[in-house]
């Protein structure tokens, strides 16, 4: 069976912001001190929800991809939308895994 290179692109996009995410915060946290690490520790509160929502849409797109499951792909891209929802400043991270995602869904076979 045929996969979707849609699918494909939009899961590597994610799989790398969420390496970005997980880098550039946890290394906020370990290089500061004082009121720094209190700072990064409540953006990092902050993060969080957006983060897993990244983190569980990355998953849903990798098995909608891997076994060209049309619930999977929606699920994924629903869950990447509301992942720009939870945290507007950093949406355009999101965004093209989001409609790469809706797109991908729309293409596979029902």
């Amino acid at each position: 069976m045929k996969k979707s290179k849609l699918l494909l692109v939009s899961w590597i996009l994610s799989a790398l912001y969420f390496v970005y995410l997980v880098v550039y915060f946890s290394g906020a946290i370990g290089g500061s001190t004082g009121s720094e690490q209190i700072g990064a520790s409540l953006a990092g509160m902050l993060v969080m929800p957006h983060a897993l929502l990244v983190l569980l849409g990355l998953i849903f797109n990798i098995l909608g991809w891997s076994m060209n499951k049309r619930g999977f792909a929606l699920t994924g891209a629903i869950l990447y939308a509301v992942s720009m929802v939870l945290f507007i400043p950093y949406f355009f991270f999101v965004l093209v895994q989001t409609i790469l995602s809706f797109i991908g869904f729309a293409k596979l076979k029902k």
